[in-house]
């Protein structure tokens, strides 16, 4: 007996797409907060001289399907008939046994005839020849406009360099930022000057800084809610932090460890995956040496520690943030720190009780937030993100922002009570040629100007109050296209 009839497929479409009997998206998929990446999905949906399918990605939970569901609800709002729209899960094992082909065919028989539609492909990468397909449509039905999710990077990245040049946009949905999270908490907009960039502040007087750090004291007592389970929409807003994080255990990294990356790259061992991920939480925002990481991980080779980091990178769990040269001296090893893509996720999988107590892994926690905060904000801008060592005394500057042509910006995270920098640090002996230097602090208080002995002045912020004027530029940054 045939399990994937047009029937069956029929009544999974019916179930996914209940607008097509009353013309509503069902009020519990949409949400009231709207995510940036939202807002430049739209934009390109929008956008009828410069045809381009979208394609969000991004790790589970992060809010993929949401802004899906948020479009066709723009799209039905804007007077489009609810036929012409349709919402298709690959992830679903009907549609996924069915074929892609079989389940557009049963969409235009017995829906919607022409092909001047919508099409919305949540987790496309489980349809067989996916890239081709989205070629075919583009190529074939000029009326037809798409988006897509997928949450293997890489994978879509090769798609559209491969079959989607000039034909899709790929759009990075991060896990929240701090910013976003106070926002869909609840808490009120502050009311700063929407021009306003952490790397001005130097240009501000002492008291108009004051005045800002004021205002942004609002939001301080949230920050290590945030830093804990806040990264994730659904579950920042779970009145249960430890359910949160079971939760975030459970389909974020083990439906992605277990299910989704060995479906994908035909992984034998998940165990090895899952120790190599363990690993990495244990060391992330240092410097990784794969030989000793092979070493210590001990029956895993060297070309599966390789392989499982591309994979892990690929599922949007980690960042590898590589070296930048700032010294004039060319990086003959390229050894990458690894940072795990979101701070909640370092907690849920160490399950550690007292890192809110413990200096050195809230030292971590920070530095994984401002790394994810810095590489999102300049995804889509012509700059890489990275770190440096080097210099007189092989000193390390955590992160830079790495123009090319232009001066470069430099980070250092100091998470600590007594945050002293000295005059040998790499981020002084370099903060002459750089665009901004800026010194991440703990305390409230430590905001403002860093005089250094040779005459240079660097910022000193707190991280609390640099993450949320970061994601607040982020949006203000959006405001030309809502």
């Amino acid at each position: 007996m045939a399990i994937t009839t047009k029937e069956n497929i029929l009544k999974v479409l019916r179930g996914f797409n209940p607008w097509w009997i009353n013309g509503m998206v069902t009020k519990a998929f949409l949400k009231d907060y709207k995510r940036f990446a939202y807002y430049e999905a739209l934009k390109r949906l929008e956008e009828n001289r410069i045809r381009r399918t979208v394609v969000l990605t991004g790790t589970r939970r992060v809010g993929k399907t949401t802004i899906q569901y948020q479009l066709i609800d723009h799209l039905l709002q804007q007077g489009v008939s609810p036929s012409r729209i349709v919402f298709i899960s690959l992830d679903h094992p009907m549609l996924k046994l069915a074929g892609l082909n079989d389940v557009l065919e049963c969409f235009h028989e017995n829906i919607y005839a022409e092909k001047d539609v919508y099409y919305f492909f949540d987790e496309i990468q489980y349809a067989t020849d996916w890239d081709i397909w989205l070629k075919t449509i583009y190529d074939t039905q000029p009326e037809t406009k798409v988006v897509a999710t997928g949450s293997a990077s890489p994978a879509l990245i090769k798609g559209s360099a491969e079959s989607g040049a000039g034909r899709w946009t790929i759009i990075q949905v991060p896990t929240l930022s701090f910013y976003e999270y106070c926002s869909l908490i609840g808490l009120p907009d502050l009311d700063l000057d929407p021009s306003l960039k952490p790397s001005q502040l130097l240009k501000l007087s002492q008291q108009q800084r004051g005045q800002i750090l004021s205002k942004l004291s609002a939001v301080q007592n949230h920050f290590n809610r945030y830093l804990q389970v806040g990264g994730f929409p659904e579950l920042a807003l779970a009145g249960d932090d430890l359910l949160a994080e079971q939760v975030m255990r459970e389909d974020v990294v083990d439906k992605v460890l277990k299910r989704d990356l060995p479906a994908l790259y035909n992984i034998r061992n998940a165990t090895e995956l899952e120790r190599i991920f363990l690993y990495l939480c244990n060391v992330s925002s240092e410097i990784v040496a794969i030989d000793a990481m092979t070493k210590e991980l001990n029956g895993v080779s060297r070309q599966t520690v390789l392989n499982y980091i591309e994979y892990l990178e690929s599922a949007n769990l980690i960042y590898l943030s590589y070296p930048v040269d700032l010294s004039g001296k060319k990086i003959l090893k390229a050894k990458p720190k690894i940072y795990i893509a979101d701070a909640a996720i370092r907690n849920a999988v160490l399950m550690d009780k007292e890192v809110l107590t413990n200096p050195t892994e809230m030292g971590k926690m920070v530095e994984t937030a401002i790394y994810k905060h810095v590489a999102a904000f300049y995804y889509q801008k012509a700059t890489r993100v990275g770190y440096f060592r080097g210099g007189s005394k092989d000193k390390e500057i955590d992160i830079v922002v790495d123009y090319p042509n232009i001066s470069n910006i430099l980070i250092e995270v100091k998470y600590r009570e007594n945050a002293t920098i000295s005059e040998d640090d790499a981020i002084i002996q370099f903060s002459e040629n750089s665009a901004s230097s800026i010194i991440i602090t703990k305390k409230a208080d430590d905001f403002g100007e860093h005089n250094t002995m040779c005459g240079r002045t660097l910022l000193r912020i707190p991280a609390f109050a640099f993450l949320y004027l970061l994601g607040h530029a982020e949006k203000n940054g959006y405001k030309g296209i809502q």
